[in-house]
């Protein structure tokens, strides 16, 4: 078995119980945020590791130090510095940081992830104060097996990579990217419970296509436009063999590509390492299940809707899969659930023969043949057009352009249905197609939402003068990936199939209170929820025989389920033993 790090591994006693034995002792202990407990470590730690004198003499328990640090956090002055703090300290004290961030995770989650950390992958390079993670650059690409030695970490089971291309609703970011990786892994190991140190943030710097950038001296990327085409190929290519080679059990979330390059990649690497695109797969799986769940709350089939999807990138169009795969599931024919699906574009409906189409668009553009009787002024249907036309009752927004979803779009999916389902989707909050509370205003609080921001639930007086609350649902990926990823650690898939990622997405529905109207759980229930989507992504794994781990193969439903929640790394300090042999001190 593959010890955790060159520096400390996991080890079990007599008893069971879990320990760490350390080859590095003293200051350079204090400097792996893993293993620094700062003030909590006991005397005897202190007299065995070489810490005397070098940390104050109180001992502080772990639930102090979170006293003390939540103090801190709330002493900061806007979100970005709240977000700063949190990073510095996991840069610090990793258990500490995962200890805080669970106790508050609603709280910090739009503090660490979005839309905050939009803003930090902005000033990235201003806010830069401690490596972490992987570069892999076009300067030191042809030695990035030496890149990968250097690495501490000897077991890394779960990698977050983005070429930062298309950074939320931000486009491309250059190297700031690496803050999406760094954020997603953190939501990985608080509501997945994937160990810190079996992950892996990485940067593939290829470039970036924005002046601004490259001519600034202070950015942190390499300055020249960005690869394309076969040099691209080659980068990716390489990079893959390299992490295989290093890394054989890990998984590769492909992160923040840009549409083209994200399909492109999915397809390319998919059954050559388990990896999957949260973007595309992700983001499908999120929106299937609010659509499933918003579908229970009108007391009507999922199937019975017609949808539209606004946004042909990677988003919308991983959703506008999963809608399909899901109207397959139950029980239409291809020609039926096309016919319930409509998408559009900046130039409105996709339509077949339209000379701008790219390949990832082409099977969701409608036959010329589907548009007979309808009633449109240019080339092809506007967005209105489209819900008008085709009876939406189901709006969905993936498109980045805020205020999109005007007053008479939303109108017009309210006059097919009593309850509309409308979810701007777009993030960051500054992106997103409509408001909550303009929806609720236009729809008279008939409308039940999601949108991908956080957004406060609306106050609305409704017929008799009663104040009630519209609930807003998050429509955050963070509600999938945790536990696809960590379930198809679990079951060491070799791949993760389509059919894993719509269980993910049935397994989140199946787990959502939808009595209050709300299309997504809570915050608060994040881990549970992923503990249940990690047992059921991993059976899928099994049932589809791409389970490569021979103990879950031969487990019943309950064993599963105990195995996932004994694996699920959970924030505390454990004891030291020195090793014999050290390295640092």
């Amino acid at each position: 078995m593959a010890r955790v790090s060159r520096y400390y591994d996991v080890k079990r006693d007599e008893h069971d119980n879990r320990y760490l034995e350390v080859n590095v002792t003293g200051f350079s202990l204090l400097h792996i945020p893993l293993l620094n407990k700062s003030t909590g470590f006991s005397p005897e730690e202190r007299k065995l590791l070489g810490l005397q004198g070098l940390v104050p003499p109180h001992q502080s328990t772990l639930e102090e130090q979170k006293e003390r640090t939540y103090r801190r956090y709330c002493q900061q002055a806007s979100d970005l510095e709240r977000h700063v703090y949190l990073r510095s300290l996991q840069d610090r004290n990793e258990v500490l940081f995962y200890a805080l961030l669970g106790d508050h995770l609603e709280e910090m989650l739009p503090i660490l992830y979005t839309p905050t950390v939009g803003e930090a992958v902005k000033a990235f390079s201003d806010l830069y104060r401690y490596p972490r993670g992987l570069v892999v650059s076009t300067g030191d690409i042809e030695t990035l097996e030496e890149s990968l030695d250097n690495l501490p970490l000897d077991d890394v089971r779960m990698i977050v990579a983005t070429d930062s291309s298309a950074i939320l609703g931000l486009g491309d970011q250059g190297f700031g990217g690496m803050a999406i990786s760094i954020g997603k892994l953190s939501l990985y190991t608080t509501a997945g419970g994937v160990g810190p140190d079996k992950t892996l943030p990485v940067e593939l710097d290829v470039g970036t296509d924005r002046q601004d950038l490259i001519g600034d001296p202070l950015y942190l990327g390499v300055h020249h436009t960005r690869l394309t085409g076969a040099e691209y190929d080659e980068f990716l290519d390489r990079f893959v063999e390299g992490v295989s080679a290093r890394y054989p059990k890990a998984i590769i979330q492909w992160e923040d590509f840009a549409k083209g390059a994200a399909f492109r990649v999915l397809d390319r690497y998919r059954k050559v390492i388990p990896s999957f695109n949260d973007d595309v797969q992700g983001t499908g799986a999120m929106a299937l299940a609010g659509l499933l769940s918003a579908a229970r709350i009108k007391n009507e089939r999922f199937e019975e809707q017609v949808f539209v999807v606004v946004g042909a990138g990677a988003g919308g169009i991983g959703v506008a899969s999963a809608i399909r795969q899901g109207l397959l599931g139950a029980g239409l024919s291809y020609a039926e659930a096309c016919r319930r699906l409509y998408v559009v574009d900046r130039q409105g409906l996709l339509v077949q023969g339209q000379p701008e189409l790219e390949d990832h668009q082409r099977s969701f553009a409608r036959p010329p043949a589907d548009l007979s009787g309808w009633t449109f002024a240019g080339r092809a249907p506007t967005l209105l057009e489209t819900v008008q036309n085709a009876g939406a009752t189901a709006l969905l927004g993936l498109s980045g352009v805020s205020g999109l979803f005007s007053q008479a779009v939303v109108e017009a999916v309210h006059a097919h249905t009593p309850r509309p389902i409308i979810f701007p989707l777009s993030n960051p909050t500054s992106s997103a197609e409509a408001l909550p509370e303009e929806i609720v205003r236009w729809t008279g609080g008939a409308a039940i939402i999601a949108s991908g921001s956080p957004f406060a639930d609306v106050p609305h007086r409704s017929e008799g003068d009663i104040d009630r609350l519209v609930p807003v649902g998050q429509g955050n990926n963070v509600f999938i990936f945790p536990g696809l990823g960590f379930g198809a650690i679990i079951s060491r898939a070799r791949e993760i199939t389509d059919g894993m990622v719509m269980e993910a997405a049935r397994t989140l529905a199946e787990h959502t209170d939808v009595s209050g109207g709300r299309v997504y759980p809570s915050i608060a229930e994040l881990r549970e929820v992923s503990i249940q989507i990690a047992v059921r992504v991993a059976r899928q794994a099994i049932t589809e025989g791409v389970a490569a781990e021979r103990r879950a193969r031969v487990m019943s439903d309950e064993a599963l389920m105990a195995f996932v929640r004994r694996r699920f790394w959970v924030p505390k300090y454990l004891p030291y033993r020195r090793a014999a042999t050290l390295l640092l001190s």
